[in-house]
């Protein structure tokens, strides 16, 4: 469970005080604010992980338009402006994570992005802890570095063999905020469900952008986006934290139905409910001591073996809208293979 803050995108504005960018910093103007401070500090009284989104490239820093005028044979950018402010969030800030981006303009001898990853993981205050990205440089994602973005909403469609990540926004359209946002541009919970669901069972974690206001505002269509996943969750998390995937990923007869696991347990998520309240399901193999319960829902569930078919399992006759939100259901199965 992170989050993952920005502290600098490519305008080059850092939202905290760096000694690189004085006037052009969120304490110095705008809020007079440690914004990467203090959502630091908020976020560990929670426990929970404090990752920093951090951009390599400034669009319009003069020293980094010079250098790429050259074709990047110089250093200039990197070594009096970029280097110094990253440096300086890892001492000050001591992130659990490193979400580098903006480098795909320059490889990453230019970067010197080598040389800071072998401080970071061998010198650094959080060299045993630290986790970071692929986007170190033209060329690197997807191949380099402790877990993968590859592409923004990168969806691998089947097991990768790395860790990975699927970074997604709840404005289809922009990772920033947008006054001219409408509501058929927003994803629906259902929708962020299914590429939570998706994303874990693929062995994936799932990160979901929100753009706010320039006054610091989450706006209310996203606060409701996220809450609404945070009430699925507060019932269905326990087959997404801390999961693996299964042998199994995604029933091959439908795309609707999702495989998880923890040691022995099995949990498979459904997006749709079927009509008569029969889940058919084909890849886990039912034992005497096959188990089935709903997570949210007290008591057993009946199930029956047939030919043809792993398991027939009856669901509850449940009212309209018993689970928030009406999208996406777990069945925990024990005693399967």
């Amino acid at each position: 469970r992170y989050v993952v803050l920005t502290t600098k995108h490519h305008e080059g504005f850092t939202n905290w005080r760096s000694p690189r960018s004085w006037n052009w910093n969120s304490v110095d103007t705008g809020p007079h604010q440690d914004l990467v401070g203090e959502l630091g500090k908020a976020l560990r009284e929670r426990n929970l992980r404090y990752g920093l989104y951090h951009s390599l490239m400034e669009w319009f820093n003069p020293l980094y338009l010079a250098d790429k005028k050259g074709g990047f044979k110089t250093q200039d950018f990197v070594s009096k402006k970029m280097m110094p402010e990253l440096y300086d969030l890892v001492l000050k800030y001591k992130p659990d994570l490193i979400w580098s981006d903006g480098d795909w303009e320059a490889p990453d001898s230019y970067w010197n992005s080598t040389t800071f990853l072998a401080w970071l993981y061998n010198d650094s205050p959080v060299k045993d802890t630290v986790v970071v990205n692929d986007r170190w440089g033209r060329g690197c994602s997807c191949h380099h570095g402790g877990y993968y973005n590859c592409a923004d909403k990168y969806k691998p469609g089947t097991l990768p063999g790395h860790k990975w990540e699927m970074c997604s926004s709840i404005d289809k359209l922009s990772w920033g905020y947008r006054s001219n946002m409408s509501i058929a541009e927003v994803m629906d919970e259902a929708s962020i469900i299914e590429e939570l669901v998706q994303t874990v069972s693929l062995g994936g974690n799932y990160l979901l952008n929100v753009g706010p206001t320039k006054e610091g505002v989450i706006v209310p269509i996203f606060q409701e986006r996220l809450l609404a996943l945070g009430r699925w969750l507060d019932t269905n998390g326990e087959a997404i934290y801390e999961s693996q995937p299964w042998r199994v990923q995604v029933e091959n007869s439908t795309d609707k139905v999702w495989y998880t696991s923890k040691g022995p347990v099995v949990y498979a998520i459904f997006l749709l409910w079927p009509r008569d309240s029969v889940l058919e399901l084909h890849s886990p193999l039912p034992s005497p001591h096959t188990r089935v319960t709903m997570l949210g829902y007290a008591g057993t569930l009946k199930w029956q073996q047939s030919p043809g078919t792993r398991l027939l399992i009856t669901l509850p006759h449940l009212p309209p809208s018993p689970l928030p939100p009406p999208s996406g259901w777990v069945l925990k199965l024990e005693g399967v293979k």
